[in-house]
């Protein structure tokens, strides 16, 4: 009797295998399609006798969102069918699981991780922004992944909402749900950023926010108008902090907003890993070459500056190992030329200033160098000669390592790029355990 409950439904044109989850309305099967191709999928299987008019309307709706959808970061529907009994959705087939599991397998994860993976989360929510989608029920158990990529799945009760539109209806998991669909039960697009940060909360710390013993007690503290706090002794850094206390605002007025949320330094999309990195990185070399042959040599540091910060997501991104090598290599060329023409404006910069006679003269030509000239001269002496041996982590924590040494000392503003260049080098590629973890997706 067991084995006739759970057995697999029977598909024209695939074979379903091992049951991956079920819900109150859908089965999750993994599924071969019967083609020579023998493509891998997810096959959702929706009964028929579970829906209602709601549930039906939801289905209809997901079907409609992801069948106008291309996303990398979105599970893709492939096809639909249906019979007497059933509704059948065919996706995308996601091998690694669910983010839930990744999490609990390994208790915490370090912030570079959890900086990556929100990323992704982030490019796409604000490619369903765009469009006045909202999925209201984002949770880790929601999120797949396929190798290290993250995708957003289960758009069972997503709607197509404007900023301005409001929802009373009760939808998603309470202990990622925001406290106004729980209070107030009136809410609008806002409850997604709250449930990125419960996420964001658990990836780091192991626990979501509300974890509670019973739902009453989850109750209770959603209901409590005491703000949200990090656990004693939470290790991360200033930007992710500040990002999860403006995620996590009870008030959804008082919240990050979504326009806040994608250009905050913590999320930083203009530097995350995708096929886009070695397009702007390429860009930017062509001009900074260009800069060098034309004796430009600050404009040229500042070029290679920025191109290396979109060549080291570039190298992540790249997944077929000799086209990897060969981008760390490029990188190590570059690295060698920025050191360089470092120590040339160094020179330059040095000398200009024993040429001035008086302070005033001092201070103008202080006005007149620009602020790629002397953010990119501060370290010198302070970074070795950079061997084209190293890898490009160790090649550019050396030369962008120092960057930021006396940053309290100067103007702010003089340091921004140089501070943000060291910032991203660092985050992404100087803590070895990222690297493990990231391995092992």
């Amino acid at each position: 009797l067991c084995g006739a409950v759970f057995a697999p439904p029977k598909l024209a044109d695939f074979i379903l295998t091992e049951r991956l989850g079920s819900g109150t309305y859908a089965t999750v099967y993994k599924a071969y399609r019967k083609a020579n191709s023998r493509e891998v999928v997810a096959v959702k299987v929706v009964s028929k006798k579970t829906l209602n008019k709601a549930s039906t309307e939801n289905l209809l709706t997901e079907i409609e969102i992801l069948k106008t959808v291309r996303h990398p970061h979105i599970v893709q529907l492939k096809d639909f069918q249906w019979d007497a009994e059933n509704i059948y959705l065919i996706l995308e087939w996601c091998s690694g699981g669910d983010l839930s599991r990744f999490i609990r397998s390994r208790r915490i994860l370090p912030e570079r991780v959890a900086q990556r993976f929100l990323q992704q989360i982030a490019c796409a929510l604000q490619f369903l922004h765009d469009r006045n989608i909202s999925h209201l029920d984002l949770k880790p158990q929601n999120i797949l992944l396929s190798g290290s990529v993250l995708k957003l799945a289960d758009f069972g009760f997503a709607q197509y909402m404007s900023p301005w539109d409001e929802q009373s209806v009760l939808r998603g998991s309470p202990l990622y749900m925001a406290p106004e669909m729980v209070c107030r039960r009136q809410y609008d697009s806002r409850v997604d950023l709250w449930s990125v940060g419960v996420i964001l909360y658990e990836a780091l710390f192991g626990r979501a926010p509300f974890a509670s013993k019973s739902y009453s007690e989850l109750e209770e503290k959603i209901r409590s108008n005491q703000p949200i706090e990090l656990p004693p002794g939470a290790r991360v850094s200033k930007d992710c902090r500040d990002l999860l206390l403006r995620l996590l605002v009870r008030n959804p007025d008082s919240r990050i907003t979504f326009a806040e949320f994608f250009t905050h330094p913590f999320v930083d999309l203009e530097h995350m890993p995708s096929a886009e990195s070695i397009v702007k990185a390429k860009e930017l070399v062509l001009q900074a070459v260009q800069k060098d042959q034309e004796g430009e040599r600050s404009a040229a540091l500042s070029l290679y500056c920025s191109a290396l910060e979109h060549f080291v997501p570039a190298i992540h991104y790249e997944t077929d190992r000799q086209r990897k090598d060969a981008l760390r290599q490029k990188v190590s060329q570059y690295v060698s030329r920025a050191e360089e023409l470092k120590a040339l404006v160094a020179s330059d910069y040095k000398l200009s200033f024993e040429e001035a006679r008086t302070s005033r003269d001092v201070l103008r030509g202080k006005e007149r160098c620009s602020a790629a000239h002397i953010h990119s001269v501060q370290s010198l002496g302070q970074v070795g000669f950079l061997s084209v041996c190293d890898s490009e982590s160790q090649a550019l924590e050396r030369f962008c390592g120092s960057f930021h040494i006396r940053h309290k000392q100067h103007d702010r503003r003089s340091y921004s790029s140089s501070w943000k260049l060291s910032h991203v080098f660092n985050k992404q590629l100087n803590d070895k355990h990222v690297r493990e973890v990231c391995a092992e997706l």
